[in-house]
Parts: structure tokens; C-alpha cells; sequence
């Protein structure tokens, strides 16, 4: 149970809603596997594969969204179309028009979809209601925002807010370029992106390129007084958390270090505690790692102040 991506928001600190309650809620929309007549299906599933929709620990809550969805490619469809509407025009001696082809097309469409292949996918959420923090374990925000969609869906109120600091991420990152240093606490790794703001947006990238030389330092430099801005800059925190900043405040590639992973399995024998562990020991670092990553971006901005 390691996430790999983070997209961030905040709740109300603390976010005052009882677990039952909050389980009860999301037993409004729980997952039922995609019916034969319908493209797509979505709902709350059991993370920890108990029965329980909220696997909770020391305070800390995960839940899981399932997505299934049909696949029925448009080519097969468009093929199939097409050999009815010549059927159609030998018939009636001229080509369907086009209110008669999308008719057709809706008509083969409905018809194939319960014969299409199923794929199901499942988006993760850890919530920590005492200090605000509601991260989608995703890696754009379009797949965190069917998970938002679908709690709005089930819950009363859902006092959710984008997070926002004092500081963008692409100031801060090409303040630390061109110093050649991460705040406190961080490193640079090895990658870095930078594009140009013009209609070109050409683009430079550093893919496991150190990026401390002197020549690429000076490269790096040219780039950012030549107008292009970082969109991504790879980074490790207290040698515990490597990790992907982008422009739009986006964790990807997360990554948590060996010695985690071998603190998680010495302490669980089996696979339930592993789960545990893995959970526990995930939040805990990054309840240090978020605060830590709001500083060194100014710190947060926070609604009516």
C-alpha cells in the first residue's frame, strides 16, 4: 500500500465527520460490476478487502474507488456501421443520411456493448480528517476528480478546496535552478523539464542527467534567462522520499525509499499487518513531507486571509 502519485487538496482542519458516519455516506454509491447495456460503472469498494469501505488507522482513513468500463473500440463499431449502411443503400438505392446513420450507429453501439471485454481500475484516497489533508493516489487530476465527483455524489457536504501556495511550484523550482540548490531538507535528483511560455513551447529535458556539472548548471541557466520555465524537477526529501514536483503542484513517480520498505516488512508477518504497516508507516512520512514541501514554497495560502 504505497501511493505513487498525490493529488493534493484540503478539507476543513479538522474535517469533523464521524467514521460510522462517514462509512454510512459512502454506502450510497458502492461499486456494482458494469452492467451489459452500459459503457461504464463506478463505486466504493473495500480497500483492505474486509467489507469495510474505510480502512482506518491511528487516525489516518483510506478508501478505494473501482472503475469498470467496456471495451468496445470505435473502429469496430465504425466497421460494422459501415457495412449496414451499404446493405441500407442497396436496399433503398441511395446512401443513409446523416440523421439515419447516427441512429445506426447508436443502434450497433447499444447492440455490441454487452458482447465488449471489461477493464477495472481502482484510485485510491488517503484522508487524514485531524490535519485537512485529502490525497488522491493519481497520476492526472481528471482520474481524481471522478473519485471527487462520486464522493460529492454520496455525501451531504464535502467542504473540499484545491491546494494553493504563496509561492507557484515553477517560481520555486527555477529559483532553486538557478541557484543550484533545493530548499532545506530537499535535493535535486536528476530530472528536470523546462518549456518556453511561447505558442512553440518548446521543451528541454534532463532524464537521469545529474544536473549539479557546472556545464549543465550553465545550460540550465541559459534556459531559464532564454524565457523557459521548469514544468518538472525531480526531488528527494530527508533521503526518505523521492519524488516528481510539477507546475500544477502534482506529486508523481512518489517513491519511498528502501530502508521504509524494509521497516514495513520487519514488523508484519502476514499479509494483513503488511497492510498495516505499509499504511501506517506511508502516512506518518508523509504527514513530514507535505508540511515540509508547503515551506519551502512559501507556505499555504488559506481562503479569507
Amino acid at each position: 500500500m504505497w501511493f505513487k502519485n498525490l493529488q493534493l487538496y484540503r478539507l476543513p482542519t479538522p474535517w469533523n465527520i464521524d467514521l460510522a458516519k462517514f462509512e454510512e455516506l459512502l454506502a450510497r454509491g458502492p461499486f456494482v460490476k458494469c452492467p451489459s447495456n452500459q459503457p461504464t460503472s463506478r463505486g466504493w469498494i473495500s480497500p483492505r478487502k474486509d467489507g469495510a469501505l474505510v480502512f482506518s488507522l491511528g487516525g489516518q482513513w483510506l478508501v478505494a474507488l473501482a472503475v469498470e468500463q467496456r471495451l468496445l473500440p470505435s473502429s469496430v463499431v465504425n466497421e460494422e456501421v459501415k457495412e449496414r449502411a451499404e446493405g441500407i443503400e442497396a436496399q433503398q438505392g441511395y446512401a443513409p443520411g446523416r440523421k439515419q446513420m447516427k441512429e445506426l450507429k447508436e443502434r450497433v453501439t447499444e447492440e455490441l456493448m454487452p458482447r465488449a471485454f471489461t477493464r477495472r481500475r481502482t484510485t485510491y484516497v488517503w484522508i487524514d480528517p485531524q490535519n485537512g489533508w485529502f490525497c488522491v493516489d493519481a497520476s492526472s487530476p481528471s482520474k481524481a476528480e471522478e473519485v471527487i465527483e462520486h464522493l460529492r455524489h454520496c455525501l451531504d457536504d464535502f467542504p473540499l478546496t484545491m491546494l494553493h501556495t504563496q509561492i507557484s511550484p515553477v517560481t520555486a523550482m527555477a529559483d532553486w535552478l538557478a541557484g543550484g540548490d533545493a530548499p532545506a531538507g530537499f535535493t535535486i535528483d536528476r530530472d528536470c523539464e523546462l518549456k518556453s511560455s511561447d505558442e512553440e513551447k518548446a521543451a528541454v529535458r534532463y532524464v537521469r542527467h545529474a544536473l549539479d556539472g557546472d556545464d549543465i548548471e550553465g545550460q540550465i541557466k541559459a534556459h531559464l534567462a532564454a524565457g523557459k520555465l521548469p514544468t518538472k524537477l525531480a526531488l528527494t526529501w530527508d533521503e526518505r522520499i523521492s519524488f516528481i514536483l510539477s507546475e500544477k503542484l502534482e506529486i508523481k513517480r512518489l517513491a519511498f525509499l528502501d530502508l521504509l520498505m524494509e521497516q514495513a516488512e520487519k514488523t508484519a508477518e502476514h499479509a494483513d499487518e503488511q497492510f498495516d504497516a505499509d499504511f501506517a508507516l506511508m502516512t506518518g512520512e508523509l504527514a513530514r513531507f507535505l508540511p515540509q514541501l508547503i515551506a519551502a514554497l512559501g507556505g499555504e495560502v488559506v481562503e479569507g486571509q
